[in-house]
């Protein structure tokens, strides 16, 4: 029996949301385990993302993964996470070792993207270290929607991205 507090080698098991519309993307870091159960992005009851996003695109938050999916395209938003496996304890951003990334170049080769958002500083720095090289395009940091940053209200959050990225969402 596997131990909580034990390094994990974990593969990204889900792909990208994105279509040839998509102008922005916004990559997180690598899945909570609650989104690994899940099989979609940001799955944990407290994390903040679709409550940011749906507040971004003037929508209510979307409860199904088809919904959160259609959101996103409805509003020309990519998402993905920088890592495509790594070891990592549970779900601790902080534990994250043997990077292996993604190729965001799967999105920006088929869809006019204009911006590269990261979500929180682990995803900022891991895109830094890991793919900046893989695109010229501008990159904005995001702060985390993450339940980790409790620090930050979802008021301040909202307020955050939109001053942040308002106009790139449409």
């Amino acid at each position: 029996m596997e131990k909580k507090n034990e390094y994990q080698h974990v593969t990204h098991e889900f792909g990208p949301v994105f279509d040839s519309g998509s102008d922005v993307i916004i990559l997180g870091s690598f899945p909570s385990v609650k989104s690994r159960e899940q099989q979609f992005y940001y799955g944990h009851p407290q994390n903040r993302f679709w409550k940011v996003i749906a507040a971004l695109c003037g929508e209510a938050v979307p409860c199904t993964v088809d919904e959160k999916k259609a959101l996103l395209l409805a509003h020309h938003v990519a998402l993905w996470d920088v890592i495509a496996s790594c070891d990592i304890i549970g779900s601790s951003d902080s534990s994250i070792r043997n990077v292996a990334v993604n190729d965001i170049r799967e999105i920006t080769k088929r869809a006019p993207v204009r911006a590269i958002c990261l979500n929180g500083n682990k995803a900022y720095q891991l895109f830094a270290k890991y793919m900046r090289w893989q695109t010229t395009l501008p990159v904005v940091k995001l702060p985390s929607t993450s339940p980790a940053n409790a620090a930050c209200s979802l008021e301040r959050l909202q307020s955050e991205w939109r001053a942040q990225i308002g106009e790139l969402i449409k």
